[in-house]
């Protein structure tokens, strides 16, 4: 997609280019519009109002190109981006249509339909076993990424159930967050943030702020990149020099339906959850 300066400078360029053009106004060969028309020209004025309407029109047409691209894509049954559309459209308490994946929603409320919908993220991947794929789902709790309940994924599992593809074995994953352990040493500035990490304008503590706001923008299901997490904490206002001494995390072990021992995250994972949470902040050390 072109940029707004790419637009004006198409319009611009062949505006001056034209012979009578050239003529009428006494351009001069060779020298740029802007060289020859002040800002607030009659013609700059204009050119800059149709620039700004054909790139409003074009971001328009290239975001639903995409959309409509996007979901040709999902709608291709049986891909691993029509399983996870499937779950996000997943309804609970309706059933679904004789032989089909839609649900039948005759009669119910936009509110009812909106309340049912009780997937937020979902993603889907192979599995290593032949034939059988992964479905990760999460909910929300107080804007907070969760597992549905056991009720609510005895229904997702039976919904998966009808609508897959035969000879497809579905794994449904719906764990709690990951837990992530951080082992943190922050130089700080003694005038911004005490020895404790606490903002001494704001009273809140900026570097766990940071890294809770740093796993909430991670893609469900996204790889969390130990250098970036730096990168995070290096922005803080306060923070001089971040150093990572080691990450680590744990998940549910479903042998055991509980978390298993933390393992040493050496450069980047992806949560086997689908997405993270801190453990506790108790290892980072503030210095100056």
């Amino acid at each position: 997609m072109r940029t707004y300066t790419e637009i004006k400078n198409s319009i611009t360029q062949s505006f001056i280019t034209k012979p009578e053009i050239i003529e009428k106004y006494g351009l001069v060969d060779g020298q740029t519009f802007e060289a020859q028309f002040s800002l607030v020209s009659f013609e700059n004025i204009l050119f800059s109002v149709i620039a700004g309407v054909v790139y409003t029109l074009e971001v328009f047409f290239g975001e639903h190109k995409k959309e409509v691209t996007d979901q040709l894509y999902d709608q291709k049954s049986g891909r691993l981006p029509w399983y996870r559309s499937m779950a996000l459209k997943f309804l609970y308490g309706f059933d679904l249509l004789p032989e089909s994946d839609e649900f039948d929603i005759e009669g119910a409320t936009a509110e009812q339909i909106a309340a049912a919908q009780i997937i937020k993220y979902s993603a889907v991947n192979n599995s290593e076993i032949p034939g059988q794929i992964v479905i990760k789902i999460a909910t929300e709790t107080n804007d907070v990424l969760s597992p549905v309940t056991a009720q609510q994924k005895e229904a997702v599992e039976a919904y998966f159930e009808e609508i897959k593809w035969a000879g497809t074995y579905v794994t449904i994953i719906n764990y709690l967050p990951d837990m992530l352990y951080l082992n943190l040493k922050i130089q700080r500035d003694p005038l911004v943030i005490n020895e404790d990490g606490v903002s001494i304008l704001n009273g809140n503590k900026p570097v766990e702020d940071a890294i809770k706001e740093f796993l909430k923008e991670l893609p469900f299901n996204g790889e969390l990149v130990l250098a970036h997490l730096v990168d995070k904490l290096q922005a803080v206002e306060g923070v001089i020099i971040p150093t990572l001494l080691q990450a680590s995390s744990s998940w549910i072990d479903a042998t055991i339906d509980d978390y298993g021992t933390p393992t040493v995250i050496d450069i980047k994972r992806i949560p086997v959850s689908g997405y993270y949470e801190p453990a506790n902040f108790d290892n980072i050390e503030y210095v100056v």
